[in-house]
């Protein structure tokens, strides 16, 4: 059993070590990204690594009213955005609490799959969440190395 001191410590460590990753904001038209974290992902860029599946949490804070929110990820390569499948595109089913409210702040969270039959190969995460209006929330880049 952990004493209880040490166990309200312990998700105070686990928070530092989800360092705030280096991104590119790529069209965030209604809405401002605070922070982007990727778990695990010590280094940059992400090793990805098949068969494995990554937290995706950010924050960010909405400039409009929406009823609902989508995501659309890619994996882009020679500037060309190919769709990446994830479990749950519907925001609002992913921490954001619908509907979304000008001037607010929210924290998205998802999972980023990466199958075991994808390339190894690096690329660039594209990550979008649009609004009901299919306008952008939030949009932003990482780069990754996807691994065996």
């Amino acid at each position: 059993m952990v004493p209880p001191p040490l166990a309200l410590l312990l998700p105070l460590v686990a928070t530092a070590l989800a360092e705030p990753l280096r991104f590119v904001d790529c069209g965030s038209k209604d809405g401002s990204i605070q922070e982007v974290n990727v778990s695990p992902c010590p280094t940059q860029p992400c090793q990805l690594v098949k068969g494995t599946s990554y937290s995706i949490n950010v924050t960010f804070s909405s400039k409009i009213e929406s009823q609902g929110s989508k995501a659309k990820v890619y994996g882009e390569m020679l500037h060309v955005d190919i769709p990446f499948p994830i479990p749950e595109p519907d925001g609002c089913k992913s921490g954001i609490q619908c509907p979304i409210q000008k001037g607010h702040s929210y924290s998205y969270l998802n999972k980023l799959p990466v199958k075991s039959e994808y390339p190894s190969i690096k690329l660039i995460v594209k990550w979008e969440l649009v609004d009901d209006q299919d306008q952008m929330l939030f949009c932003w880049k990482i780069p990754v190395q996807i691994t065996s």
